[in-house]
């Protein structure tokens, strides 16, 4: 609402007009935007992969008194392919991916074409983008400022995310911020203290702490197509003295391990919204203890204290934890398609009831401080067939992100279930060795995945031993 957008004619970026004159502060900051901030964050060595994960301005234009951006078109995994069900009822195919379809319950079962909607691991690599991008915003200095899903983009078919919307960005002490967010992702202290004059010290701004609380429900509702604030209690019979409350000085997490009270009604659900919308059918700990912490710290802890929400390096990190610990549901009509391994010795798809046959493999990572002694890590990794082991299951000092090298990109090893037995196939590690075999296990060998297994995939430092235990029949 703020600009008026034009497609260049080659359709590889658009030129975005103000439709307010900008003062000189505005001028600056978009400026320091396609100048000093661009430059930080693409011009050093590994910039480049940030390219598909923000779409940033890259010049500033004047045409007949007016001051516009000139941003690349994002890419085409970002619009639609196949739109709505019934052949495009909604005539959505070819337009944006908006959020919105995708964070809704409602929207994806009454709307989306089945296959716009990815899995639940495509939900899961999309939150890790979202975390990635804001972390490399903070780190630079910057926030956001109105992180949602109208200036996030997301593709849950790829896995794939872009933040768009940068020309607003918050420099703390210099760029104070435009706008105030989008409802159902403004901080709780923005919307109790939005009454207050804007300079009163005691009025909260967006900041990289209110990002954290609106990358916390974006990921919460991109896993649960539900808002984790809009529950069942009613704070005021006006609308908008209740609105301001439940998101503000009154917002209360919906599943509150201790406070019950605004806990979701499922008879007010319509069947389109169920079973996601009840929580006590979907809870937020069916996405993993990792995962679940955040959860607490980012609703419980930190929904009226700032400083204790996570922070966008801490979800990366819990989200690859997690995928680690995904499997795939063996209902091939299943909604989630993947879930987290709930630590039972026969595991269920929460979503469809679906139990695991046979046996399990679960692995126990722990790595090297010093020669030859080993820590547990309190990491796990679950084996599935045809599973890919990568450099940073093999050595702690390794974590997937925009940092890996080509080499580290590179699959190491496979697991496979072969004649009823679970092995897992060394493709190119030099010091892996069968510590209960005592025997070494060549590139191109393969190693058993038996009860109480314990193999030594690198004894560089840092270098990683697995313990199996076995689960399932």
């Amino acid at each position: 609402g703020m600009k008026d957008v034009f497609m260049s004619p080659d359709r590889t970026y658009v030129v975005a007009f103000f439709r307010d004159k900008l003062d000189a502060a505005g001028r600056d900051r978009l400026e320091s935007i396609v100048g000093p901030y661009h430059d930080g964050i693409f011009g050093k060595e590994g910039g480049d992969y940030w390219r598909d994960l923000f779409c940033w301005p890259t010049d500033i234009v004047s045409h007949d008194g007016r001051i516009g951006v000139v941003t690349p078109v994002y890419g085409g995994t970002f619009f639609f392919e196949f739109g709505s069900i019934n052949g495009d009822s909604l005539g959505i195919k070819g337009k944006e991916k908006e959020g919105k379809w995708f964070a809704s319950a409602s929207n994806r079962s009454k709307f989306l074409d089945p296959r716009e909607r990815g899995s639940w691991l495509t939900h899961l690599r999309l939150s890790l983008m979202i975390s990635r991008a804001v972390r490399r915003l903070h780190a630079a200095g910057l926030a956001h400022s109105d992180l949602s899903y109208k200036n996030v983009l997301v593709d849950p078919t790829t896995g794939t995310a872009c933040i768009i919307d940068i020309d607003g960005l918050v420099v703390p002490g210099k760029f104070p911020p435009d706008v105030v967010g989008t409802p159902d992702f403004i901080a709780p202290e923005v919307v109790a203290t939005s009454h207050l004059p804007i300079k009163d010290p005691a009025r909260k701004l967006p900041s990289a702490l209110t990002d954290r609380h609106a990358l916390a429900v974006l990921i919460y509702m991109y896993l649960f197509y539900r808002h984790p604030l809009r529950g069942g209690r009613i704070l005021d019979q006006d609308p908008g003295i209740d609105e301001e409350l439940t998101m503000g000085s009154k917002a209360l997490f919906i599943e509150h391990p201790t406070d019950a009270s605004n806990r979701v009604k499922p008879q007010h659900l319509s069947a389109s919204e169920l079973p996601w919308g009840d929580p006590s059918k979907m809870p937020f700990t069916m996405a993993g203890p990792v995962l679940a912490d955040l959860f607490k710290r980012a609703f419980v802890d930190g929904l009226h204290d700032p400083n204790s929400r996570p922070l966008p390096a801490e979800w990366e990190n819990a989200i690859v934890r997690t995928t680690d610990l995904l499997q795939p549901c063996s209902n091939s009509s299943c909604e989630m398609k993947w879930y987290v391994f709930d630590n039972k010795t026969k595991p269920v798809c929460p979503r469809c009831g679906t139990a695991y046959q046979g046996k399990l493999p679960v692995l126990n990572l722990y790595s090297s401080r010093q020669a030859g002694s080993y820590k547990a890590e309190q990491h796990r990794v679950m084996v599935w067939d045809g599973q890919s082991l990568y450099q940073w299951h093999v050595n702690r000092n390794v974590f997937p992100s925009e940092r890996l090298s080509d080499d580290q990109k590179k699959r190491v090893g496979y697991f496979r279930l072969h004649n009823a037995e679970w092995v897992l196939v060394n493709e190119s590690l030099t010091g892996m060795k069968d510590l209960g075999e005592d025997r070494d296990i060549a590139i191109g060998d393969f190693a058993y995945l038996r009860q109480d297994s314990k193999i030594l995939l690198s004894s560089e430092e840092g270098g990683r031993l697995i313990h199996v235990q076995i689960a399932g029949d």
